[in-house]
């Protein structure tokens, strides 16, 4: 039995269709088990919070233990503080008292202790917690999910918005499809040798804010239909906001540092000896989307 918390998600649902498609038992641990529904019928759920616990229930039984959960959004108290470091950390002390053999934790490409987002440091707190255990630990850092940006940047355009590029928009950054991190993961969680104890997987393309928005309005037929939200409206919304609305302060600050920070990444990062797992393209992503 493989544990895959945070499996109601993007990544985490693509995880465990994976999982089951390769004949795997899986059971998901999530809060909300009507975000279940999607996933295949012959998996378990488990209802729980990593932040709280208990977890006994959740990876009782398992081999394996996969953590796909983040507290970017930060709904109901979640925050990287609570969820990243702090429910990592309870993931983990449960994974090993309960014999786990293994432990996958989905963690962001460049985390350190010194990165100017707290997601990223307080995943780092993790991969930090997950290699001073005594678990088979494989950490997979991953890049921005294209599919998330797709949908910030083009959620208006179905009903006649423009696209939204958060500020300037010309800073190279590399996105990767999730299902390929997915695919990456269920080779960790296997013991694949090729990985060993940590690895990071790039997307096909470095790509800007402007040119993502550029080629969402052109698949629209809605060339141009573009509108920017300025730098310093973000910047002065990542600290006003912070008070009352923390998650909305968090979007805000990763906007700018997306915008001002290196987060390109060489194509074939993490990629060169797995010739048997998808590169996924905007294009290809857009395909796959359109295709009944």
């Amino acid at each position: 039995m493989i544990l895959v918390a945070g499996g109601t998600g993007l990544l985490g649902t693509c995880i465990v269709t994976r999982l089951t498609a390769a004949g795997e038992q899986v059971r998901v641990l999530t809060r909300d088990p009507l975000r279940a529904g999607q996933l295949p019928a012959r998996v378990q759920v488990v209802v729980g919070d990593v932040r709280h616990g208990p977890l006994d229930d959740a990876v009782d039984g398992c081999s394996g233990v996969v953590s796909a959960v983040h507290g970017f959004i930060g709904r109901r108290g979640n925050n990287p503080a609570t969820v990243d470091r702090d429910g990592n950390h309870n993931l983990l002390t449960a994974a090993a008292a309960a014999g786990a053999k293994r432990f996958v934790l989905v963690s962001a490409a460049g985390a350190r202790a010194d990165h100017p987002l707290s997601l990223h440091r307080m995943k780092y707190a993790a991969e930090q917690e997950l290699l001073a255990s005594n678990l088979a630990g494989v950490i997979v850092q991953a890049p921005p999910f294209l599919e998330t940006w797709q949908q910030v940047i083009g959620a208006k355009l179905a009903d006649g918005g423009p696209a939204l590029v958060l500020g300037p928009g010309r800073n190279p950054i590399n996105f990767v499809c999730a299902d390929d991190v997915a695919a990456f993961v269920v080779l960790a969680i296997s013991g694949d040798p090729r990985i060993g104890s940590e690895i990071t997987v790039a997307g096909p393309e470095n790509l800007t804010f402007l040119q993502i928005a550029e080629y969402l309005t052109a698949r629209h037929q809605r060339s141009g239909a573009i509108k920017h939200v300025p730098l310093a409206a973000l910047k002065a919304m990542a600290v006003l906001a912070q008070p009352f609305q923390p998650a909305f302060a968090r979007k805000a600050h990763a906007a700018v540092v997306m915008n001002t920070t290196d987060m390109t990444l060489g194509p074939t990062t993490g990629r060169q000896a797995f010739p048997d797992v998808p590169v996924t393209s905007i294009d290809d992503l857009a395909r796959r989307v359109a295709s009944p």
